[in-house]
């Protein structure tokens, strides 16, 4: 029976009001998890309400 490890990472946003992505900067982000043996399971964003930044979640698996 395989055995999973899993990792939650928070990526923070920029912008005035938040939401704002640095692309190539959440890339490495992800490609470096991936080069470890991480694999992405599921990304999505925080819900805020206005005025509020907002994160970025991303949760990564990989066998033991």
């Amino acid at each position: 029976m395989d055995q999973w490890a899993y990792k939650t990472v928070k990526y923070k946003t920029g912008g005035f009001l938040g939401g704002k992505v640095d692309e190539e900067d959440f890339e490495n982000l992800l490609n470096s998890y991936g080069f470890d043996g991480w694999e992405l399971v599921s990304c999505f964003d925080t819900s805020a309400s206005q005025g509020q930044s907002r994160d970025v979640i991303a949760i990564f698996k990989r066998k033991v």
